[in-house]
């Protein structure tokens, strides 16, 4: 064997490669039922595989675990997964990078140049089915929400089913059934009509407070408060691949949520509002703190929400709005909305602009 080390990476990351590759292939067959997926994945470990035996045979004297530095090396972030999404970002970032050092490693080992060839296209293959199976299970995730609308039937002006298939063709991105009121099982009856109308066009529905009625309708997620749930429970009943919102009045509790694996945050309430009367005003203040402390973790700013201070909103950094009363009670639902969602998304875009290697 060589004295160099050489062998040991080989084997070492072939080993974390092939890891990651079950791991995505896992997902892809008993999470997505995605049998195409899953298929041409079982392909790439097993080109892997090969490709590393003509490095360094094909069975694993190269290892040495007892005499490895890095065995006792283990940081936080590897014991605990907030969601599915976390567990297939992280298998394909271990494809990627290992497939990298295999890639470096066979061109010392192989002066011919053809397993490092083999490794490099291996590694850009992995990468696009580790970018699948992550956007697969990403899927409908709050990340790009402008506007959620909160359906309350007593607020409405209209029918309620008016006034949610309004919200839609103005652009909603989801739509969150708040009833605080009905009794469970027409909650349920509720929101499959909801569904009924919303899933057509591609919008999430989310239940406010009871992960039990979410998952009895087949809705896209549940929206917790702070007495609802807690959101490590909800998990369990909901699924890896539901959403979970989690409502947070000041930094605490976001924090809490963020650490139990939230998926988006409702950040508020902004301004008074007759929902919640007795809650506290966070204000742009709590907003702009959010979007400091949890730049890249979706927020819907809730609670008071109009055409009249949605600018103070995006001012304060907010990029997505939870709304209520100002749709659901206006004469025009799809007008709001669209006016809304208009002018998060030009902030979001005018901020992409000023980032550092942006063109235009």
């Amino acid at each position: 064997m060589r004295q160099d080390g050489l062998e040991r990476l080989v084997d070492a990351n072939a080993n974390r490669v092939r890891e990651g590759l079950r791991t995505l292939e896992d997902l892809a067959r008993f999470v997505l039922d995605a049998s195409d997926l899953a298929r041409d994945l079982k392909t790439i470990r097993h080109e892997i595989t090969e490709a590393a035996a003509r490095l360094v045979g094909p069975t694993a004297t190269p290892r040495d675990t007892a005499g490895d530095v890095g065995t006792e090396h283990v940081t936080a972030g590897e014991l605990a997964r907030p969601g599915l999404v976390a567990v297939a970002e992280a298998a394909g970032g271990r494809v990627t990078e290992g497939c990298r050092s295999l890639e470096e490693a066979a061109k010392v080992l192989d002066v011919g140049g053809r397993v490092a060839t083999a490794f490099q296209s291996a590694r850009y293959a992995a990468y696009d089915l580790a970018t699948a199976v992550t956007a697969a299970v990403s899927r409908g995730r709050p990340s790009g929400w402008r506007v959620q609308v909160l359906l309350t039937e007593s607020l409405c002006r209209g029918p309620w089913t008016q006034v949610l298939e309004s919200a839609i063709a103005g652009g909603a991105d989801a739509i969150q059934v708040r009833e605080k009121n009905l009794p469970p099982a027409d909650l349920l009856d509720r929101v499959r009509a909801v569904i009924e109308i919303a899933r057509p066009a591609g919008i999430p529905v989310i239940v406010n407070d009871r992960a039990d009625v979410a998952v009895a309708a087949g809705a896209d997620g549940v929206h917790l408060g702070q007495n609802d749930l807690p959101v490590e429970a909800a998990r369990r009943v909901v699924g890896g691949l539901a959403l979970i919102g989690g409502s947070a009045h000041d930094l605490d509790e976001a924090a809490r949520n963020h650490a139990a694996g939230c998926d988006y945050c409702g950040v508020g309430r902004f301004a008074a509002s007759g929902t919640k009367p007795d809650a506290v005003e966070g204000g742009p203040g709590l907003v702009q703190a959010m979007a400091a402390a949890f730049p890249r973790w979706p927020q819907m700013v809730i609670g008071g929400i109009d055409l009249q201070n949605i600018d103070q909103v995006i001012a304060s950094g907010g990029r997505g709005v939870a709304m209520s009363a100002a749709i659901c009670g206006a004469d025009d639902p799809a007008g709001v909305v669209a006016d809304v969602r208009n002018r998060l998304q030009q902030a979001v875009e005018s901020v992409a602009s000023m980032a550092p290697g942006s063109v235009g």
